[in-house]
């Protein structure tokens, strides 16, 4: 039996990492496009993608999933760290002077009285559906990460989020009917 492409690249075989570069280069940069906004961020995180599948090549089991499965979820680490390393960075725009003090603090009542009402909503929530919203969102957990985590069976994870999403929507009265008629 041939050996895939990455465990081709985890013995360290050049020629392979080019192989992959080929084979999944236009994967790798439907995804980051989807979420990167910078064509100059963009770039920086199809290269260092690529640059953790060369180091964690010997991690791929293909009993465990296809190679372009697991080059999505290197792809989708690598943009989740890159969201919350922008997140955390300080915003070094100028503070405009002419803006209105008044306004500026209209807009923070208004977002503190939607943070409000999002951990009203939040806790109104079984803990199970919070549990599982939380680490989604909180931590940038997939469904399946989830599941190892909690040690709950998949299905069991995406039923709470399912349920969990359709009381938040409920309760801050966003629209929109869901599958199956369900709002």
């Amino acid at each position: 039996m041939t050996a895939s492409i990455l465990q081709q690249v985890a013995a360290n075989n050049q020629a392979a990492m080019d192989e992959c570069l080929t084979r999944y280069g236009g994967l790798v940069w439907n995804l980051v496009l989807r979420r990167c906004v910078n064509r100059a961020d963009a770039e920086d995180v199809v290269q260092e993608v690529f640059l953790d599948v060369w180091k964690s090549a010997h991690r791929y089991d293909p009993s465990v999933a296809k190679e372009s499965t697991f080059i999505a979820m290197v792809t989708r680490r690598r943009l989740i760290d890159r969201i919350r390393k922008q997140q955390r960075s300080v915003d070094t725009a100028p503070i405009d002077a002419a803006s209105e003090p008044a306004a500026n603090a209209a807009l923070t009542v208004d977002a503190n009285e939607e943070v409000a009402r999002v951990r009203q909503a939040m806790g109104e929530l079984k803990s199970e559906e919070r549990t599982v919203i939380e680490m989604a969102i909180d931590r940038g957990l997939s469904q399946t990460e989830i599941a190892e985590q909690t040690q709950l069976p998949l299905g069991t994870v995406k039923s709470h989020a399912r349920r969990g999403m359709m009381r938040l929507r409920s309760a801050l009265g966003v629209g929109g009917t869901m599958k199956g008629g369900v709002r």
